[in-house]
């Protein structure tokens, strides 16, 4: 490899040593502040850069200019990732933005209970340690009419779960129609194989009858799984065989009948103008004996994978070594609490949950506000188009999968920027904004701004 110019050599000779650097006063303030290794390592990566810069024709820069860029990149690699987003997709639950919004008494229960130590697991009669999730069984139980509850810490664990602790070593039967892969390559016949389950597929990919079921059974036979099919509906000329059914043709046979229900739905979603999705407590009195589903979906509270069913085979599956690897922490049971007090009082959940108060606005609330901040929009940065008009938007995470539900957006365009360009510039606005980008326009869809994002939106936009 040839060396460097003499020129160049002669340049990067006046560059300072990084002991010289770490001696400034500027880098000792930085000190004060930060561990010294994470200084140096700073500044060791703007030396570097400017050593690439001399050797491309560069100047030599100042020390200060260092130490400057030094500091930048500190703080820069200092702040927090996980911040708070402004969501403007419409989708209510946003995977990558965090699923549900947490309840306000969900978050303040957390501020409240979890700054020291809690009572996580210690009876505060005896003292002595208990399953820790009694502090939600009784509610979930109150909530779907089942016998006993169980929570680990998500849906797809509880999925893992239910098929090792029941049926490790034995055959579950399961429709065409149903084997699912939702996100992250998650596949229902490789989790029967990691759970050590013989999976037994029966029907076809859009009709699936009770008979299939039943052709099926052997003495070999430990459950019958019922799976929502997340992410995607069928339509036409389909069948499927309803919970009663199964679990009917289950108990007559021995067997155990599961029913994973995903979204957690538990009121009847017609309430705000959607289709009604099968809810926890349907499922548990048409006879399923055990039913799953995610805490973070319609549920509207944290990351959980929560059981309901009979005692017998929730006992099961909170016996099995897998209940420990997956069991919730302090936070989400927190969370989960207090979310379940409010869910209790059905009539309140419009103002107490997030979910469903999005779910509730009306059409009439929702353009009122595009109105205004395409107004506001257009005042902050003329050189922007902002219109308001109606939508559509979809639930998100699965849950009411492929149905259109309506809102009111406001479209962006702009003479100088493409849209990824301006959708770009709104996600590194603080704090981040996401909208959806639709035939060459960025759309902030109203329904699932928190209140006060709307001027915080206008805000950033003011921003050239």
């Amino acid at each position: 490899m040839s060396s460097p110019a003499p020129d160049r050599a002669s340049r990067l000779r006046q560059l300072p040593s990084m002991d010289r650097l770490l001696e400034s006063p500027a880098a000792q303030e930085l000190m004060a502040e930060f561990p010294r290794a994470g200084v140096k390592e700073a500044l060791q990566g703007v030396l570097a850069a400017a050593r690439e810069a001399i050797l491309a024709g560069g100047d030599v820069p100042a020390e200060s200019a260092l130490l400057a860029a030094g500091e930048a990149a500190l703080r820069e690699a200092d702040r927090p990732q996980l911040v708070r987003a402004i969501n403007a997709t419409g989708i209510i639950l946003h995977t990558g933005l965090g699923r549900a919004v947490l309840p306000e008494a969900a978050i303040e229960a957390i501020a409240r209970e979890m700054r020291g130590y809690c009572v996580l697991a210690a009876d505060r009669e005896t003292g002595e340690r208990f399953e820790r999730e009694r502090h939600v069984e009784p509610r979930l139980c109150a909530l779907t009419g089942a016998e006993a509850a169980a929570v680990v810490n998500n849906n797809s664990g509880a999925t893992m779960l239910l098929l090792a602790a029941l049926a490790r070593g034995r055959e579950v039967i399961v429709s065409r129609g149903q084997l699912v892969e939702i996100g992250g390559s998650f596949r229902l016949p490789d989790i029967m194989a990691e759970a050590g389950v013989r999976m037994v597929e029966v029907g076809t990919t859009n009709r699936t009858h009770l008979r299939d079921y039943e052709r099926a059974l052997t003495p070999q036979t430990a459950l019958l799984l019922r799976v929502h099919t997340a992410n995607y509906r069928q339509i036409g000329f389909t069948a499927e065989v309803g919970t009663r059914e199964m679990a009917d043709l289950a108990h007559r046979h021995g067997c155990l009948m599961a029913d994973d229900i995903g979204s957690g739905a538990l009121f009847d979603m017609a309430r705000w103008g959607l289709e009604h999705e099968r809810t926890a407590a349907e499922s548990i009195a048409d006879g399923a004996d055990v039913v799953l589903f995610s805490g973070d979906k319609l549920l509207g509270g944290p990351q959980a994978g929560i059981f309901v069913g009979r005692k017998a085979p929730i006992q099961a599956i909170r016996k099995h070594p897998l209940a420990r690897a997956l069991r919730v922490d302090k936070l989400c049971l927190c969370a989960l609490e207090a979310t379940l007090r409010l869910l209790a009082d059905p009539k309140r959940i419009e103002q107490t949950v997030p979910t469903y108060r999005m779910l509730a606005r009306s059409l009439d609330e929702l353009r009122a506000q595009a109105e205004a901040l395409a107004a506001r929009i257009r005042e902050a940065r003329p050189s922007l188009t902002a219109s308001a008009r109606q939508d559509v938007t979809y639930v998100g995470s699965g849950s009411l999968p492929g149905l259109p539900f309506p809102s009111w957006v406001v479209a962006l365009a702009s003479p100088k920027l493409s849209a990824s360009r301006l959708a770009r510039q709104l996600r590194l606005n603080d704090p981040p904004i996401y909208p959806r980008i639709e035939r060459d326009e960025v759309l902030l869809d109203l329904r699932t701004l928190q209140p006060g994002e709307d001027a915080e939106i206008a805000a950033a936009l003011a921003r050239e």
